[in-house]
């Protein structure tokens, strides 16, 4: 006997070839081997999941890779040149002090065997400041905040922001699980302290529609896309009309019968906009052109249908405008050509502009048509040695200048 099986008897108990005396035959349960390598395999919903971590990882390590970056530098203008003319390169040691004195030491080491196995691939990095972790950083800002405070004015707002974003950091460093809402977290407190270290977006758009950190590290792959959605429905959650439209001082539209402005912001907040110095032209496609009756085919709708509804925002948009001390600031104009997109450009004629943009499909309406937003103006941020950008322009230009060539052609409405 053992492990509580019973094994058949030997010849001396009186069975042969395995047969109990009493005509039964034995048997011995033993367990099955154990299957080394059957947990290896992974189904479509492992991999779909371990992909949306990297992906949120890699959206917080960018955030916080620009937040240590900016702080490093920020803690080099302002100490170096205090502890430097003293310490030589040894400064970094010096603002450290005896607090610091063991995170210091732990950095020069790195630094050291960075250097002997040539890891440090550039120069400017052969410092013990590149080799700071934002935690140490913090801990330099805090120990000479007398030095920050005339260039930083919230240390609190400053601490907390830090506070927020080391949850982040922590999961980051060690290729944990990363929430959605921990994620979120991060990217504002981020965001919030690329603020307070002078150093936001810098694109007057970014009011309308922040600038997200990925954007602003692959702007020029996308074309000045820095949004797609599968509907206006989930545009209008995203953006709303009043965060587009509000506070424009140019806005350009072109389309059938523009109801993303003329239904979704009103007329009251379009006196006020005009007023307040914005200049309007909406292009209109003629609701008695032959376009438009194809367009209802294409639709399926009854006839007459469509050019009512595009007569009636015309309609809406003349008594906006009689309503305006300068009309002449508030342009209305039809198309008799095939119409091929909707595009809504805000302050297109500067550095600063944001444009929604969607392509007709046969069978669908505006609302359930695909979204573009695409952002005007904005420097080329990664590019590739054997690129050549000269003369290259992004798609809010193209679309810029189709709705010049149409405006040119159109007819103006009384």
């Amino acid at each position: 006997m053992s492990g509580g099986l019973v094994l058949p008897g030997g010849g001396e108990q009186g069975d042969q070839g395995g047969v109990i005396n009493d005509g039964t035959t034995a048997s011995v349960s033993l367990a099955l081997p154990l299957e080394i390598g059957a947990e290896l395999d992974w189904g479509a919903d492992a991999w779909a999941e371990v992909r949306t971590r990297a992906r949120r990882a890699g959206r917080a390590y960018v955030w916080l890779n620009l937040v240590e970056q900016r702080l490093r530098a920020v803690v080099n203008a302002i100490l170096r040149p205090i502890y430097e003319p003293v310490h030589g390169e040894e400064w970094v040691v010096a603002a450290a002090g005896p607090a610091g004195h063991e995170w210091v030491q732990r950095a020069a080491a790195v630094r050291e065997v960075s250097r002997r196995k040539g890891f440090l691939l550039d120069p400017a990095d052969d410092n013990i400041l590149s080799f700071l972790t934002l935690p140490q950083l913090r801990e330099l800002v805090v120990q000479h905040w007398p030095c920050f405070e005339p260039y930083l004015d919230e240390r609190r707002e400053l601490e907390m922001a830090l506070d927020e974003l080391e949850v982040a950091r922590h999961v980051v460093s060690r290729n944990r699980a990363l929430s959605r809402n921990v994620l979120d977290q991060a990217e504002r407190a981020a965001a919030r302290l690329l603020d307070i270290l002078g150093s936001g977006p810098g694109y007057p758009s970014s009011e309308r529609l922040p600038v997200d950190a990925v954007e602003e590290l692959v702007a020029d792959r996308y074309a000045d896309v820095v949004g797609v959605y599968p509907d206006r429905v989930r545009l209008q959650r995203q953006l709303p009309a009043e965060n587009l439209f509000g506070g424009a001082r140019r806005l350009d539209a072109v389309g059938i019968g523009l109801n993303l402005l003329v239904q979704n912001f009103s007329g009251r907040r379009l006196v006020r906009l005009a007023e307040s110095g914005c200049r309007v032209r909406l292009l209109f496609l003629n609701p008695a052109s032959s376009a438009v009756r194809r367009r209802e085919r294409e639709l399926g709708v009854g006839r007459g249908e469509l050019s009512r509804s595009v007569e009636m925002n015309i309609m809406h948009m003349r008594r906006v405008r009689a309503r305006l001390r300068d009309t002449a600031a508030f342009e209305i104009r039809v198309f008799d050509e095939t119409p091929r997109f909707t595009a809504y450009l805000v302050d297109g004629d500067g550095p600063d502009g944001l444009a929604v943009v969607q392509s007709y499909l046969r069978k669908a309406r505006g609302m359930e048509a695909p979204v573009l937003i695409l952002r005007g103006g904005r420097r080329e941020i990664v590019q590739s040695k054997d690129e050549d950008s000269d003369g290259q322009t992004g798609l809010f230009e193209v679309y810029r200048e189709e709705f010049e060539g149409v405006w040119a052609d159109s007819r103006p409405v009384s």
